[in-house]
């Protein structure tokens, strides 16, 4: 049940693309215009005949039928355009003409009320095929396909069907040859009428309005039918000369009627009801609610773009900031001296007796003076046995019942002997200098805690690749960014220190939220304490090994996140350092914790839309523009931490595969959150991989002579 509502958004949207996608003529037959055929299977009648054609009864000879003398048909082709055609109606219903427009099936479902309102004022309207193919390529399923879907949309918008037919890129009837004419014979078995042209205006070639209704006007005072357009461009021209044509033909004694009207013959319109109206209407309204969702979308789109590369930029520009002002800081002698002293380090561990020996002993070759505490929150897979058993000096191992990883912080900070305690997971593994970078900070008396620099230590799998990439780059840029702007969110459960006063002030770890990392580290901020990082104090944590895993573990981050910015919503309106952090950092956390990442995906949604619908060219350019600024901010960031640069390989996948995971993951926390439920901890399988920290980063280390980075 977690996945559904997820996937059931995901499916919507999609499905709206898709009606988009159909609806406007992106993803259609082919449009090519065939050269001309032989003329042998056509009948001499028709080609010497009229411009309509009746080949209804598939029994008997086909008609063709002409327009009488004196008569003009005045007919539309491509519309409804809504710009161009309702100004077309206007100057037809002030001169008191009928017109017979030829729709297209994307025109009309997108313009609904303007094919409603061209019947309404006495207007024809005729079937154009529904994207306008060349129909002799197309076999006949196809053929119907495009005809009853036209005919479906004008039922929808309309209330009515028609049997007008004229087929796209049609001319005179005496153009029909053996490619077109067997179309026309199976469309007339369908029940319609084919209509041609007589007189052709050549409005779409822009000529001139002079030439327009020149080419327009009927030759010996004959009936004609007369080609113009209201769809597919600038038909300004179009709209000039139509006013003076019918002033002029009128002149001349023609009259101007429908094409039924010119013929003598009944309606080629007919009312439709019950299912059929319902259905149209239907179809009508889902292309409406997908042209406005889909609007919205690429609202968010626009939105999500100026987000993410403004994210960027700013994270690049600060993180070349702060490595700057570090590294002048340690040339200039103004970074603080090491501090002498010791440091308790709070271990809470639960099932760790895969990791916990590893842990432990990272501990026991520390540079810095530590005790160690070890707070069993009553594993029953022997883990403070294990940690017994090492016999190491200045490690303590505290015994509790199960209450949960706030609890057993709490209680191992009443065991604390020392002013500066730092927490790690019982899956983390430090580096011998990691606790006295993270104790370095507290020099400067306003430092209340300070944030390590967690790392994945088995980054050789896909999975762990990704999350490598987002550690380093997200994580890494992020806290380079929030230092300087002084609203750190996080301190990270697996590397961080605070001053033992700041742990009383603000009454401990809190049980309150599933990221009691996340929820101390906002109430640090908010009682006027800073909140610093300390790039160099690395430490290595096991990441999840499987999606399964991963998911749990970012349901948790994610929806802890949330509770923990709604805990602290109260510093938007306070006054001071927690008025300070609420309308600075609170916003951050929001626009690039939970806004982004939830919009993000519909990059990867039009990514797709663009490869089916195209413009294709386009839409790759611009994923590949995206992915190469994230490529530069990627590569940056690992520059700054002195990673190798190989595991950028799985950039492409993580941004295609793992952000889709991460908004599954982000939609279920708004859900769980939104509907008051309430997520229990999840305790993540262990496998114990990570012994040390990499050996490439220990020699990285001993050869790195502290060289800028910046």
């Amino acid at each position: 049940m977690r996945y559904a509502l997820p996937v059931l958004l995901l499916l919507v949207m999609v499905g709206m693309l898709l009606v988009r996608g159909y609806v406007y003529s992106s993803f259609v037959p082919d449009h090519r215009v065939r050269p001309p055929a032989a003329t042998g299977h056509v009948p001499e009648r028709i080609l010497d005949g009229g411009p309509v054609i009746d080949a209804r009864d598939t029994s008997k000879p086909a008609k063709s039928l002409r327009i009488p003398d004196r008569t003009i048909v005045l007919t539309f082709d491509d519309g409804p355009d809504p710009k161009w055609t309702p100004r077309i109606l206007d100057i037809l219903r002030k001169h008191g003409v009928n017109a017979t427009f030829f729709i297209t099936g994307t025109n009309t479902s997108r313009n609904p009320g303007i094919v409603k309102r061209t019947v309404a004022e006495g207007n024809e309207v005729g079937v154009h095929t529904f994207d306008h193919p060349d129909l002799s390529y197309l076999k006949a399923p196809t053929i119907k396909r495009e005809l009853s879907q036209t005919q479906l949309a004008i039922e929808g918008a309309a209330g009515i069907r028609t049997a007008l037919f004229r087929p796209p890129y049609s001319s005179f009837a005496d153009a029909l040859d053996d490619k077109s004419w067997p179309v026309m014979r199976y469309v007339g078995s369908l029940g319609y009428i084919g209509v041609f042209d007589t007189v052709d205006s050549e409005d779409w070639q822009l000529p001139g309005v002079g030439k327009i209704i020149d080419n327009a006007t009927p030759r010996h005072g004959k009936g004609a039918v007369v080609l113009m357009h209201d769809f597919g461009g600038d038909r300004s021209e179009t709209l000039k000369a139509l006013p003076r044509y019918i002033d002029l033909m009128k002149s001349r004694g023609y009259r101007f009627k429908t094409v039924t009207q010119a013929l003598g013959a009944p309606s080629a319109q007919t009312p439709v009801r019950g299912m059929e109206k319902l259905k149209g209407k239907a179809f009508v309204a889902a292309v409406t609610v997908s042209d406005n969702v889909t609007k919205g979308l690429i609202g968010c789109i626009a939105f999500v773009g100026v987000l993410v590369v403004g994210r960027f930029a700013l994270m690049l520009v600060l993180a070349y900031v702060h490595a700057r002002r570090a590294r002048r800081r340690e040339r200039g002698g103004g970074a603080p001296p090491p501090l002498a002293e010791p440091a308790t380090v709070l271990v809470p561990a639960y099932n760790e007796s895969k990791c916990i020996a590893n842990t432990v002993r990272s501990l026991a070759v520390s540079e810095h003076p530590i005790e160690v505490i070890v707070i069993d929150d009553g594993s029953t897979d022997g883990t403070a046995d294990i940690v017994e058993g090492l016999r190491l000096r200045d490690v303590r191992v505290v015994r509790q019942h199960n209450a949960g990883k706030p609890a057993a912080l709490n209680n191992g900070i009443r065991h604390a002997r020392y002013g500066i305690v730092v927490m790690m997971d019982g899956d983390t593994v430090f580096e011998p200098s990691t606790v006295g970078e993270l104790v370095r900070p507290f020099a400067d008396p306003a430092v209340g805690a300070v944030s390590g620099n967690a790392k994945v230590g088995n980054r050789d799998s896909l999975i762990g690749a990704w999350q490598h990439i987002e550690y380093v780059m997200g994580f890494g840029l992020d806290r380079r960014m929030y230092d300087l702007l002084r609203c750190m969110p996080t301190i990270p459960g697996a590397c961080g220190a605070f001053r033992m006063e700041t742990l009383r002030q603000v009454g401990g770890m809190s049980e309150d939220t599933l990221a009691e990392d996340t929820d101390i580290t906002m109430a640090v901020h908010r009682k006027g304490w800073q909140v610093v990082y300390a790039p160099e104090a690395r430490a290595w944590t096991e990441a999840p090994d499987s999606v399964r895993q991963l998911w749990s573990q970012r349901y948790r981050w994610c929806y802890g996140t949330m509770q923990a910015m709604w805990k602290h919503r109260r510093a938007v309106v306070e006054r001071g350092p927690s008025g300070r952090f609420g309308r600075v950092g609170l916003p951050f956390v929001a626009a690039f914790m939970v806004v982004a990442p939830l919009l993000a995906p519909l990059i990867d949604l039009f990514l797709l839309y663009g490869l089916v619908f195209g413009p294709t060219g386009k839409t790759v350019a611009s994923w590949l523009s995206l992915l190469a600024i994230q490529l530069v901010c990627a590569v940056y960031a690992f520059r700054l931490d002195r990673e190798p640069m190989r595991h950028l390989i799985a950039l492409p996948l993580q941004q295609l595969l793992y952000r889709v995971l991460m908004y599954v993951v982000l939609v279920q926390s708004w859900v769980t959150a939104l509907t008051g439920g309430r997520l229990r901890w999840q305790k993540l399988r262990r496998s114990g991989v990570v012994a040390s920290a990499p050996a490439t980063t220990a020699r990285r280390d001993r050869a790195d002579d502290r060289r800028p980075v910046a």
